[in-house]
Formats: structure tokens, sequence, C-alpha cells
């Protein structure tokens, strides 16, 4: 896992990156904890657009993205 911190909204965000991303190329999403909602961004383009999610609604996409 790989964490970066930046600032959103006049708050430090801390940024995360899956340990199943490879160092060899960017491709990757990041995630940060909000207040209210968790923002999700591009790797390549750390200082780009951000898509704030509720966070009850990252808790859903996250269940249902690890049942087996």
């Amino acid at each position: 896992m790989t964490l970066r911190t930046s600032t959103g909204n006049g708050a430090a965000l801390v940024w995360v990156k899956s340990s199943y991303s490879s160092n060899d190329g960017p491709e990757c999403v990041e995630v940060a904890v909000a207040p209210g909602a968790v923002r999700v961004r591009d790797s390549k383009v750390a200082d780009g657009p951000q898509l704030a999610v509720p966070a009850s609604a990252w808790t859903d996409f996250v269940v249902r993205v690890t049942r087996p």
C-alpha cells in the first residue's frame, strides 16, 4: 500500500494506492477519506479532479466487489 499526503477542501488528505498496483506503471486509482466522503482520483494526475463518494456508498461498493 502506498500513502501520499495532499490537501483537499482545506484539510490534509492521506491518499492510499492498493498494494496490488505495481510500481512499474502508474495505472491505478488512489482513495482518501475526507469529512463526509471518500475521494477517488487518478494516480497519474494527482492534482487533477477528484470524485467524492458518500462513505456509505463506498462501503457498499467495497463489500460488493470483495464478495467471492
